[in-house]
């Protein structure tokens, strides 16, 4: 990364967040910049007074949509909004046929393999992510991983595991949540995605994200209500539900608190330049390995053996806000940090 762009990244950062000094912590949560704890308090006051306004928080959940497809690389009509990464994909769990194989990465997150677990007619088999693209069969139904896991930091090869399923007829399922906000692949590669967005984009717990790459028919919409709807404000009533064209249909209503926090995160995330993101991240992650020994890599998120934890002791004794994952320690960079 040139020094000019490192310092504007920088400098950008220095002004949208008020803390951060010492928090290492992206992958388990992101800090709220200043314009999304302005909105947060806002609407809490106009909760407080009862002047809150639906219609505008309905405005506000769709400007969440057109910003996350821009952020994912797909169009809005592809984007579906909940409030569960596992939500989500027990929507893709529950439509697959009987007898269907899902291969799964070992130790991936519970929340985007436990949906299939719970199917007792359908096989899940778990094989290192390294070695998915290998392990697809011809009657592989569906493919299943984190771009970037949360345990360890490491970032799939996610091309041969998507020609993989190509060749074979599988489709893909591919949870973004740990990668989008700092890594520059999106969702377009894949036939579906999840992401919840309170970790490295930076919003409010409270709404999760779906893209679906092919025909909107191919899922059940088994959590349809009236915001599945094409127009939510005349379908509150079961007299009358059509589902909307697109993903919409996939749509819980919306998460009061947290959409004015989230469309500005994702608001300002929109805008930012996603590849000097990166490279500001990986970059001192990069310095993190090394003061550790550990080789250079390609993940803003640093994790290392610490099966007893005395690392990640040592690190919060001194101010460092880290985290301890299957038997790891785990740091992670992201914009505050500099």
């Amino acid at each position: 990364m040139s020094t000019y762009a490192a310092t504007r990244i920088e400098h950008q950062a220095r002004s949208l967040f008020r803390g951060g000094r010492g928090y290492l912590s992206a992958a388990t949560a992101g800090l709220p910049t200043r314009e999304t704890t302005e909105a947060m308090r806002s609407h809490i006051d106009e909760w407080e007074r009862g002047a809150i306004d639906p219609a505008r928080i309905s405005t506000q959940f769709e400007q969440c949509r057109t910003h996350f497809a821009t952020l994912a690389h797909v169009s809005e009509e592809q984007v579906a909004i909940g409030s569960q990464v596992s939500q989500l994909v027990s929507l893709v769990a529950a439509s697959l046929p009987p007898g269907a194989d899902v291969l799964c990465a070992s130790g991936d997150f519970a929340s985007l393999v436990h949906p299939f677990v719970q199917r007792d007619d359908v096989t899940v088999r778990t094989v290192p992510v390294d070695d998915l693209a290998e392990s697809v069969r011809d009657d592989t139904a569906l493919v299943v991983f984190s771009l970037v896991q949360s345990a360890t930091g490491q970032v799939a090869d996610h091309l041969p595991i998507v020609d993989a399923a190509r060749t074979h007829g599988a489709r893909t399922l591919v949870d973004l949540t740990q990668s989008l906000g700092w890594y520059h692949v999106g969702a377009d590669p894949f036939d579906y995605t999840v992401t919840h967005s309170y970790k490295w984009l930076c919003s409010p717990r409270g709404m999760a994200f779906l893209t679906v790459g092919g025909s909107v028919d191919e899922l059940r919409a088994t959590a349809a209500g009236w915001y599945s709807a094409d127009d939510v404000w005349a379908s509150c009533y079961a007299d009358n539900m059509q589902l909307a064209a697109g993903a919409g249909r996939y749509d819980l209503s919306p998460v009061w608190p947290s959409v004015a926090g989230t469309e500005a995160a994702l608001g300002m995330f929109a805008t930012l330049d996603q590849s000097a993101v990166e490279r500001h991240a990986v970059s001192l992650a990069n310095e993190a390995r090394s003061l550790l020994d550990l080789p250079p890599g390609n993940s803003a998120i640093v994790a290392w053996a610490d099966p007893d934890g005395h690392d990640l002791a040592s690190l919060q004794r001194s101010g460092i806000a880290a985290a301890g994952r299957a038997g790891n320690a785990r740091i992670s960079f992201h914009l505050w940090n500099t």
